[in-house]
């Protein structure tokens, strides 16, 4: 993948990641719309600045071919990533929502789960959208 395209695979990945994520915060959580919003943005900087070094890496290590990747190898791509992610994420949400470590860690869990199966579902239907509209451009 080119820069470009990294950059705009991660830009769509996390327009919808906070479309969806904020509206099911606003849902589910007793907090102030808005900060739920600026929490939602300020986590997007963060996967999108983490989603660019980590599939650098991960593209490195796992080829280049991502159309041939298993469905192991995508979920192992999908949790690793959240991991990483956890470890800002947590001490950001116990702050910014004032909530003791155990609070946090699990609604950041529970959102890293339902992120884990939105970053599978949304790099395979890329890549397959992406290998039906240019069939000969590899992903290098």
């Amino acid at each position: 993948m080119s820069t470009a395209e990294r950059i705009f695979h991660s830009i769509l990945y996390e327009a919808l990641a906070l479309i969806i994520g904020v509206t099911l915060a606003a849902l589910f959580l007793q907090h102030d719309k808005s900060l739920l919003a600026s929490l939602g943005v300020a986590f997007s900087v963060i996967a999108m600045v983490w989603n660019y070094f980590y599939n650098l890496i991960f593209d490195h290590l796992f080829g280049q071919d991502r159309i041939k990747r298993t469905i192991k190898i995508r979920a192992a791509h999908a949790l690793c990533f959240e991991f990483g992610l956890l470890v800002v994420t947590t001490p950001l949400i116990m702050w910014a929502l004032n909530l003791d470590f155990i609070s946090a860690l699990l609604m950041d869990i529970g959102a890293a789960i339902f992120f884990t199966l939105y970053t599978m579902g949304f790099n395979w239907v890329y890549d397959l959208l992406r290998h039906r509209l240019y069939p000969d451009k590899q992903l290098a």
